[in-house]
């Protein structure tokens, strides 16, 4: 099975060294889009709904203190990812890789997913929460973006 240390390791190997914030958005449209395009979610990690956007607490932990990710040493095996899964991570490379990290944490403010699960934690702005961000609710809110 995937998982998000396999997904974070074909975005660095694709994108180069970026900031951890940007990895941890990049991960969560993956899985966002993951769930529109293929109805399968990419990776098993949960993702919370922290202060600046979606995180994967794993992910988080891998890279706690750094402000930057890199493709060495290696975190996760990319060669796992299927070809499904590949397209998926592309599409998501083109469209929000060329984006900065704080571009990326805007934007997941100012979409459903993030804002609901805070709100069913009773969470403000720039408060700690770990409230999860459900499949069910990247899937009905990104399924909407598609024209």
């Amino acid at each position: 099975m995937t998982t998000v240390f396999d997904v974070a390791q074909y975005l660095l190997d694709r994108l180069g060294t970026m900031t951890t914030i940007k990895l941890q958005k990049l991960v969560y449209y993956c899985q966002a889009w993951s769930l529109v395009w293929d109805d399968t979610p990419m990776f098993p990690e949960r993702i919370e709904a922290w202060a600046n956007g979606p995180v994967v607490p794993e992910l988080f932990q891998k890279f706690k203190g750094a402000y930057y990710a890199s493709p060495e040493p290696p975190i996760g095996d990319p060669s796992v990812l299927t070809v499904v899964q590949r397209e998926t991570v592309e599409a998501v490379i083109r469209d929000y890789g060329p984006r900065d990290s704080h571009w990326l944490v805007e934007l997941t403010h100012l979409e459903e997913p993030w804002r609901a699960a805070r709100t069913r934690a009773g969470v403000l702005v720039g408060q700690k929460c770990a409230e999860e961000i459900t499949y069910a609710d990247m899937a009905e809110y990104y399924s909407g973006l598609i024209t």
